[in-house]
């Protein structure tokens, strides 16, 4: 795999002899289009260095320590600019709950186990998953538990401080540290918060990643009749305080992530999904557990995805960056690659499908029975069409897993639900759950 310092080292130094291409993903609200303070930013970079790849672009505008997008904003909810799965419906939290207490279960019991959430968001999903081990605290009372998520936004990690820890036990805090904020949560589970997956401790552990790879930095590619080119963010010359997409006079060592027999006219591909891929993997070989992964996305099909968000709305992803989310679908056929067969990997599924599967119908009635007021009912039966409605998250959004060639009983060879072969032990949400 090229060294992706490499390829935007040498973005810089490309020759100057650019083709300039504007495009739009979506809407240009008047007031958004203005200069802020990130554009600044990206428009002195580039007048110093050259065009820069989307990846660096993205890289900049979602994650930069001064002006970034995840590192200031709480983005999430109705006022933010996009509402994620937790966020709608209970149901969907504890539904995955469920399936990391059936994989511990068919596992064998881990006497330990680490569930370890990457993009924790709000904490809203980790809050659910809590709630359903309190109530199967017969099942997992033998079992020690710890809570580790890996957060890069200091504001989003004060948010998920206070939906998840005990306010009678101070947190503490080492800025310093890898491990730079630890606490309790309200059930008594210890948790801890880290800046990258690699600080997190090795031994059995869970992995739960929703909407964490879709804002991961891509690089674009465009094929064109003298082979593929890298697409780079440049100034447009013809208006000084915007910027335009550009293609690269010539080959870029990212190519090299471009499958040798890619039919498709246009592709984005993610190095960092790779590298967490395979460091999944390697730990899910080594030490046991699984990794659920919750994304849009598709299996290697797709081609132009990359799109912004604002008010919930479309937005032009080179309009004043820093105020609106950058997001990409997950190619889910790459990920698979990245496993490079150390693991065993499942999906993708559509979310409806892993979602009936793990009986999320069966929950929605017994919520229904409970709730009293007709406004509750209201809010579960929308938050439920929400997440199964094909025309909205129920066909959208997929789910993948990562789990030891051991648990399938399958050998060295890894096996996708996609295809004819199945699995000859079942895996919840991919089958219809049983408990054993």
């Amino acid at each position: 795999m090229p060294c992706l310092h490499r390829v935007l080292k040498l973005g810089r130094s490309l020759p100057c002899i650019w083709r300039g291409k504007c495009y739009s993903s979506g809407n240009e609200p008047a007031e958004s289009n203005r200069v802020t303070p990130m554009l600044r930013h990206l428009m002195y970079k580039i007048k110093s260095t050259g065009p820069i790849t989307v990846a660096e672009y993205m890289k900049e505008v979602l994650t930069n320590p001064a002006k970034g997008y995840y590192v200031h904003q709480d983005m999430l909810g109705e006022k933010g600019d996009f509402i994620t799965s937790p966020e709608i419906s209970q149901i969907f939290g504890e539904l995955l709950g469920v399936w990391f207490v059936s994989e511990w279960i068919a596992s064998g019991k881990s006497p330990a186990f680490q569930l370890v959430e990457l993009g924790p968001g709000r904490g809203t999903l980790t809050a659910d998953i809590l709630r359903v081990f309190s109530q199967l605290g017969s099942v997992l009372k033998t079992c020690d538990i710890s809570i580790h998520l890996v957060e890069v936004s200091q504001k989003l990690s004060e948010i998920q401080a206070l939906t998840l820890t005990e306010e009678k036990v101070p947190l503490e805090r080492d800025a310093e540290s890898l491990v730079y904020m630890k606490g309790v949560t309200k059930s008594g589970i210890p948790i801890s918060w880290y800046r990258d997956l690699k600080d997190v401790p090795e031994g059995y552990s869970l992995y739960l990643a929703h909407e964490f790879f879709d804002v991961l930095p891509v690089h674009k590619f465009q094929k064109t009749p003298r082979g593929w080119r890298e697409v780079f963010v440049d100034v447009d010359p013809q208006a000084s305080d915007k910027l335009r997409f550009v293609l690269a006079p010539c080959a870029t060592p990212a190519e090299a992530f471009i499958q040798r027999d890619e039919r498709r006219e246009h592709v984005e591909v993610c190095p960092d999904a790779g590298v967490i891929i395979q460091e999944l993997s390697q730990r899910i070989a080594s030490t046991g557990g699984a990794a659920l992964i919750a994304d849009y996305g598709h299996d290697g099909t797709k081609t132009d995805t990359l799109r912004g968000f604002y008010g919930h709305q479309l937005h032009d992803v080179l309009i004043a960056p820093g105020t609106a989310d950058l997001t990409a679908d997950v190619d889910f056929s790459y990920l698979r690659r990245m496993a490079q067969g150390k693991v065993a990997s499942l999906g993708p599924v559509e979310q409806r499908t892993f979602l009936k599967n793990m009986g999320i119908d069966v929950r929605l009635k017994v919520l229904l029975d409970k709730a009293g007021e007709p406004s509750a009912k209201q809010q579960l039966l929308g938050g439920y069409d929400m997440l199964m409605n094909p025309q909205k998250m129920g066909e959208r959004f997929h789910f993948f897993a990562l789990l030891p060639h051991q648990r399938l009983h399958g050998g060295s060879q890894e096996r996708n639900a996609c295809q004819s072969k199945t699995p000859s032990s079942s895996v919840a949400g991919f089958d219809e759950l049983v408990w054993q």
